[in-house]
């Protein structure tokens, strides 16, 4: 190809330079150690609720406290800073990161979106050809944990290029943002128009506090509790306060200003939420009962198996599949730091489900904890065994690195 060709097509993954190499690798050193206290803290759960002490631990988790029990404390409430973060990450990128860039946005664009299309179609196909298969699960297979499967990358990836970490990041912004659509049209019961305009209208207040450079958070705090109070009343989940918080908040820094609200307040909460609110509800979600009985269940079970399948072989012919589609037939192309091998570990490393997956498989069936419970123990697995296979390619294709 002649170089005044190649000069025009566009890099499909760009190279991470200046500032957003700062903040990526700020981003994965959290992450990294979010993933680890969140696997610990399932470790802690499945322990706990298959040992003697098991009543206890339900007992605990089915506690209430105030309005809502512990279980739901840590789903509605510890995740929606989970989901803040998310939300501040998304309007960050879409402003003055990669995906303010449409020809860097589109590869990693497509094949987040492939990545949950498939999973959901292996889901259903399972279910609607199978006795007994319950189409309500379609969602569960479609998230991508970002904290687990940077810990995975950071611990086997050192040599990796810095590139791919940066399509991982950008994939799990648009996965998130995508789970965020699916929670609020798909997973709403009870719906309450007061409730909503009152949630939306502290939202907006939340908007005016930073648009006029307001920057106490006395004013900010119970702004943002009676947002998450109020989308909890309207039937919308809660945690979806914490995106629309997070979108509100200002990226771009002020002439003079050093940082950014969205990069103060990143700062402060992001150990709290990787090292308090995600392994929280990790804590109380994934605390299955994995019996003899239970396992025979599940091999037959097509809720299990559909999850299992969508998020296995799902996420990896979608993401890889849609980045090279993309990369294919339009004018993008692979960055040359990478090879397509690379890609397709990464593609099933976004296999690993958990914190978002588990939210979503106990939206699905919350009202059968039988079949909740045989969903989340399908999560695990599955999430476990994509962790396992993509731990076995990165680790190979960081050897290929090492030696260069």
């Amino acid at each position: 190809m002649p170089p005044t060709v190649r000069a025009r097509r566009r890099r499909a993954f760009p190279r991470v330079l200046g500032s957003e190499r700062a903040f990526l690798a700020d981003t994965l050193r959290a992450e990294t150690t979010g993933g680890l206290l969140l696997l610990g803290a399932a470790v802690i759960a499945l322990i706990w609720a298959n040992s003697p002490w098991q009543d206890a631990y339900h007992h605990l988790r089915e506690a209430p406290l105030g309005p809502l029990t512990v279980e739901a404390w840590a789903a509605d409430g510890a995740l929606a800073l989970f989901f803040y973060l998310a939300g501040v990450e998304l309007k960050r990128e879409l402003v003055v990161g990669t995906l303010s860039k449409l020809g860097e946005a589109v590869v990693p664009v497509v094949a987040a979106i492939a990545g949950m299309v498939l999973p959901a179609m292996i889901y259903l196909l399972v279910n609607l050809t199978a006795d007994g298969g319950r189409t309500s699960g379609w969602a569960v297979p479609t998230a991508t944990d970002i904290a687990f499967a940077l810990a995975v990358l950071a611990i086997v990836g050192s040599s990796l290029p810095g590139a791919l970490r940066a399509f991982l990041l950008t994939l799990a912004v648009v996965d998130d943002f995508g789970a965020i659509l699916v929670i609020a049209v798909f997973f709403s019961h009870g719906f309450h128009l007061f409730a909503l305009l009152a949630a939306l209208a502290l939202v907006g207040v939340y908007y005016l506090l930073q648009r006029f450079r307001f920057r106490t958070p006395l004013l900010y705090v119970p702004v943002a509790l009676g947002a998450w109070w109020f989308m909890h009343e309207s039937g919308i989940h809660a945690t979806i306060a914490g995106v629309a918080l997070g979108l509100a908040t200002r990226v771009v820094a002020d002439p003079g200003e050093k940082h950014a609200p969205a990069e103060r307040i990143e700062h402060r909460l992001r150990p709290w939420s990787a090292g308090l609110a995600v392994p929280l509800f990790a804590l109380f979600a994934a605390g299955v009962t994995l019996s003899g009985d239970a396992v025979r269940e599940m091999l037959t079970d097509p809720v299990a198996i559909g999850i299992v399948a969508g998020l296995i072989a799902g996420k990896f012919l979608g993401v890889f599949g849609g980045a090279w589609l993309t990369a294919r037939f339009t004018r993008a192309e692979l960055n040359s730091d990478l090879a397509w091998r690379d890609v397709g570990a990464v593609s099933v490393l976004a296999g690993i489900g958990f914190t978002v997956a588990l939210l979503i498989a106990q939206l699905a069936f919350g009202d059968d904890v039988a079949q909740t419970e045989r969903a989340k123990a399908a999560v695990l697995i599955g999430s476990l065994l994509a962790a396992l296979i993509a731990a076995g390619l990165l680790f190979r294709r960081n050897r290929v690195y090492a030696d260069d």
